[in-house]
């Protein structure tokens, strides 16, 4: 979690200027659902998106 939150921070957060609360939670939820899980590569998945990953590697047991 300690890295999630850094990234976050170094990506997004740290260079943001938000008027509202729900300015910042839309921001931040954009963020996590369309770049960090489909498009950010993590080092702990091989260099690979989370999504890729999942799609790669949890493929139904026959």
């Amino acid at each position: 979690m300690e890295s999630f939150f850094a990234s976050l921070k170094k990506e997004l957060v740290h260079d943001e200027d938000y008027a509202t609360r729900d300015q910042a939670r839309s921001s931040i939820f954009e963020y996590i659902e369309v770049f960090y899980n489909r498009v950010r590569r993590h080092s702990a998945l091989g260099y690979v998106a989370p999504d890729e990953y999942e799609r790669t590697h949890n493929q139904p047991h026959r």
